[in-house]
């Protein structure tokens, strides 16, 4: 398995060692743990905002109709009105 060695300060090495003592793991897993729960929210995110963008692009002319003065300013010729 591929690996990645992260540099910490010593308050932070000293935090981490704290913590995973406290938690009964070792540091090795707590790290581990915290960034497979980082990606797993960053892919939450990303496809919350794909949900976000498809139902807005889908119901654009009722967000328009509910929020005009939202709306960007119409354009005449290339120019702004």
């Amino acid at each position: 398995m591929p690996a990645l060695n992260v540099e910490f300060s010593d308050r932070e090495l000293e935090d981490l060692r704290q913590i995973a003592k406290e938690r009964g793991t070792s540091m090795k897993a707590l790290v581990r743990e915290a960034a497979a729960a980082d990606i797993v929210r960053h892919r939450a995110l990303k496809e919350g905002a794909e949900a976000f963008r498809r139902f807005f692009t889908a119901h654009a002319d009722e967000f328009a109709a509910a929020f005009p003065d939202d709306e960007p300013a119409a354009k005449v010729k290339g120019r702004a009105v």
